[in-house]
């Protein structure tokens, strides 16, 4: 497995990016995806169950259908708008429908922005053809830039393989800064590939790896209402997948892995203001719950990131945000280690670590173990500080 240019693309799909006004005229704001034939497409949603038009209408058209076009647009999720943010998604993607010749089924839309604002189905519709026009394998950058909101940087991870011979591509492009917490986030990301494979395999391997990935990470603890995931196939790989075991599916499986791995690493290193990437990891929690509610406490308690922010080597929030997680374990066991630097053992500071402790916290990416000594589960979360700028970039947003 070796990385590629994105701009290199995957065989079977065409990118596009411009700016349709919806947040700024000179700005790229509209985003399409095209493929050549229908793909296998599988797809993951948010659990919030206030759920934006565009999520509730692509969650219906992916349940089934397979998926030939992704059309997304930034600086307006279409959120808390009622049926008539059902009906301008539905017309946006219908018109799309019309200028590709395509069934409307085809077309996958979805949004990001500021909520309950109305959204813009006429400007959009007005840039669609221009959109169109765009379209090329190598303009997977100009999409990439489309879809940011509060980020700083676009987001993209490209593997390649060589499986029975053949050569093999995964592209992921996502976005994501703020309202970013498991169970899905303010984040959108776009996978495609050329691998042979049906839906019901590929669903399979989101859903599994989603959860290991994307619903593993948290900014801010907040859970938005647009978030979501698809992966498109384009099956033009002459090497399908046929069974789970095999190696052309574990082989694929690394693929989708490491490209999902690292866009949910690089929104996290995004975070919206922050200035350090924090890696939590327990280990011998007595259950996987246990192990989970330990981490995602640690990495969501405002404390502990606004210590790390200040590169204050404060410890014992740590202790007591575990104290809170409902995990069970007994605190005079519990170990701690920053960067493999140990800083508690039996649920006491080692003192004579404390200076190399102080220096570590400094760093700009940190690997925070817990051991509760409790059992045999572990769990890995990452996370990043809590900054200033957070607050001022979230103070202001709509204003």
């Amino acid at each position: 497995m070796e990385r590629f240019p994105i701009k290199q693309g995957v065989p079977g799909f065409k990118f596009a990016g411009i700016p349709a006004g919806i947040k700024d005229d000179s700005v790229k704001d509209l985003g399409l995806i095209f493929a050549e034939h229908p793909c296998s497409a599988a797809a993951v949603f948010t659990k919030n169950s206030v759920k934006a038009a565009p999520v509730l209408v692509c969650a219906e058209k992916t349940k089934n259908n397979s998926i030939q076009a992704v059309l997304v647009n930034s600086g307006n999720a279409n959120a808390c708008t009622g049926q008539q943010g059902i009906k301008d998604t539905h017309k946006t993607s219908d018109t799309l429908a019309l200028e590709l010749d395509l069934k409307s089924t085809l077309i996958a839309p979805f949004s990001t922005g500021v909520i309950g604002v109305k959204f813009p189905t006429q400007r959009i519709i007005k840039r669609l053809p221009e959109l169109i026009k765009n379209l090329s394998a190598q303009n997977s950058k100009d999409f990439a830039e489309s879809i940011l909101t509060t980020d700083t940087c676009i987001k993209t991870s490209a593997f390649k393989d060589t499986i029975n011979g053949e050569p093999v591509k995964v592209l992921g492009i996502a976005k994501g800064s703020g309202m970013i917490m498991p169970n899905m986030a303010t984040m959108l990301a776009f996978i495609v590939t050329d691998i042979s494979i049906e839906k019901k395999s590929l669903k399979s391997l989101l859903k599994e790896i989603n959860e290991e990935t994307f619903n593993m990470i948290s900014v801010d603890g907040d859970m938005s209402t647009n978030d979501s995931v698809i992966v498109l196939s384009s099956n033009m790989s002459k090497t399908p997948i046929t069974n789970k075991c095999s190696k052309t599916y574990d082989t694929f499986k690394k693929m989708l892995h490491q490209v999902m791995m690292e866009l949910a690493e690089m929104i996290v290193k995004d975070g919206e203001g922050a200035t350090k990437l924090i890696k939590i990891t327990v280990k011998n929690a007595k259950t996987d719950s246990d192990a989970k509610k330990a981490a995602m406490q640690v990495a969501n308690s405002c404390l502990v990131k606004t210590a790390f922010f200040g590169e204050d080597f404060n410890w014992g929030r740590i202790m007591g945000a575990l104290g809170s997680s409902g995990a069970s374990f007994d605190m005079n066991r519990v170990a701690l280690f920053f960067n493999k630097i140990a800083a508690v053992q039996n649920g006491q500071g080692i003192e004579k670590n404390i200076l190399r402790l102080k220096k570590t916290v400094k760093k700009s990416e940190i690997d925070l173990l817990i051991d509760l000594k409790n059992g045999e589960k572990s769990c890995g979360v990452s996370t990043c500080d809590l900054s200033y700028e957070y607050v001022r970039i979230n103070a202001d947003y709509t204003t």
